[in-house]
């Protein structure tokens, strides 16, 4: 039987359109191939004009002379307003026309925070500094890739002029909207994934904006964190919510006094991003739930918890927290976890064992003979659940990849790229297994577009597929297949 569906799968769109290593979750510094162009504040417009001129590139940064500062950013379009309608002249100084103290991100941070930072401060440039304050480059929006095109910069500006959470629930349905047009336009699956978590992260971002104004929050460094799909920033059409809240605190007296502060404020951040679409989380993983509103050392506490007693419930947990990434409040709190997390988890084998043992009982649908296994499900006894057999077998070995190495991104795709020295495997072989998870995520978002029962979202009966669909679907099944061999041999299992 053929499906007829207006939501189809091409070629081209089941494949990741990522450029390289880091090109959607980072880190900045790879981004970005050109020299920056600075000159010190004595400058003349005529220079800059010149220099600018010179290399083909619209935006220059003024450095301090003695210490190599940055002090600001001078555009091609600033200085042609200057001098057209303001009566500038080329013999001022540049210092005059810049934009001083702009908006700047460490260079090793997540691309996807500079892609959410650009579209809230509707700005198009940042710039990337090093650890001492100096600069390192210059970053703009055509060097990301989250928010290009679709309609994203309308969308964006909807949701940071949004008042209230009715208007949010608009915005965010909106965006939900365009995203299945762009789906069915043939845009990728990665492409899909990282437009709709930026979009959505500016929503979730609104919405903490505004309930922090109804609340006295205590005067402490917090931060929203989210985990599981929105951590890896793999948000499809049907999500839930997989959040937490991280404070610091001086003892644990004080962080049971601090927590009492902010569960309340959470519960209406929770209640506000399900009328907006993001559903609660059946299994209580919410700032809102008291186990995971914590301070950093408790959160520290927890982490070496799961790493040093690998039980069932351990691992269940790790699935889903270990892919935690900052959303809003004070983002250097999650940065401090994430650096005292990455080197633990090598010194725990028997735990990273035990999440391969787990990550093997999810194996590819695919039997001896290369034909469909089916998972016995008892409403949809001829499918197969694309969540579990399918995307999970990437994005568990991903994870543990990510956990022995030290790689500090949480998207799938990043972290297969970012392994792959260490696995000593090709770059034809890493492309193989991104693009084949993202195949399978694009088979999900078809379904999850078609299905009318909420069970049925990740569902898949391979009769409705076309012949070629049937055929990519089984050679992305034995991509991973293939994946979870390397975990098995790896782990001595």
């Amino acid at each position: 039987m053929e499906n007829n569906s207006d939501v189809t799968i091409d070629m081209q769109g089941g494949y990741s359109q990522a450029a390289g290593p880091g090109q959607v979750e980072g880190p900045l510094r790879y981004l970005v191939q050109h020299v920056p162009l600075t000159l010190p504040p004595s400058a003349t417009v005529r220079e800059a004009l010149a220099n600018m001129n010179q290399r083909q590139i619209d935006i220059l940064v003024v450095v301090d002379e003695a210490s190599s500062l940055p002090l600001g950013i001078v555009t091609l379009n600033d200085l042609v307003y200057a001098i057209t309608l303001d009566g500038g002249g080329l013999d001022e100084p540049v210092a005059g026309m810049m934009t001083a103290a702009p908006l700047s991100l460490p260079a090793d941070a997540p691309a996807h925070r500079a892609t959410v930072m650009m579209a809230k401060r509707g700005v198009r440039h940042l710039l990337l500094l090093e650890p001492d304050g100096s600069l390192f480059n210059v970053i703009s929006r055509n060097d990301l890739f989250g928010l290009r095109g679709g309609g994203a910069d309308t969308l964006a500006e909807k949701v940071t002029e949004a008042m209230d959470v009715a208007s949010m629930a608009d915005a965010a349905g909106a965006i939900r909207k365009r995203g299945a047009e762009l789906f069915t336009g043939g845009m990728s699956a990665e492409g899909i994934c990282h437009w709709m978590s930026a979009l959505n992260d500016l929503v979730v971002m609104r919405i903490i904006e505004l309930i922090e104004d109804e609340f006295d929050l205590p005067a402490v460094p917090w931060c929203w964190m989210v985990m599981g799909s929105e951590g890896r920033l793999e948000q499809t059409f049907s999500t839930d919510q997989d959040n937490g809240l991280i404070f610091l605190a001086d003892d644990e007296t004080e962080a049971t006094r601090l927590r009492e502060a902010f569960l309340p404020f959470a519960r209406v951040v929770n209640r506000a991003l399900d009328a907006c679409g993001f559903t609660l989380c059946r299994g209580g993983i919410m700032a809102s739930n008291p186990q995971w509103c914590l301070s950093l050392m408790e959160w520290q506490t927890q982490f070496s918890q799961w790493m040093r007693v690998p039980d069932p419930k351990s691992l269940l947990n790790s699935t889903i927290f270990f892919d935690f990434r900052p959303l809003y409040g004070r983002y250097e709190l999650v940065d401090e976890l994430r650096s005292w997390l990455l080197p633990q988890p090598p010194e725990h084998p028997r735990f990273l064992r035990a999440l391969a043992e787990e990550a093997l009982t999810c194996p590819p649908p695919l039997g001896w003979t290369g034909g469909f296994v089916y998972d016995g499900d008892i409403e949809n006894p001829h499918s197969i659940d694309l969540k579990r057999f399918g995307a999970r077998p990437f994005v568990d070995a991903a994870r543990i990849w990510s956990l022995m190495y030290g790689v500090w991104a949480t998207n799938t795709g990043d972290r297969l790229r970012a392994v792959a020295e260490s696995l000593k495997l090709s770059s034809e072989q890493t492309a193989g297994e991104v693009e084949s998870f993202y195949l399978i995520q694009r088979f999900r978002f078809r379904q999850q577009l078609m299905a009318e029962d909420p069970a049925d979202v990740n569902r898949v009966d391979p009769d409705t597929l076309n012949e070629l669909h049937r055929l990519m679907l089984k050679e992305a099944f034995k991509q991973a297949k293939k994946l979870q061999l390397r975990l098995k041999l790896q782990q001595g299992l």
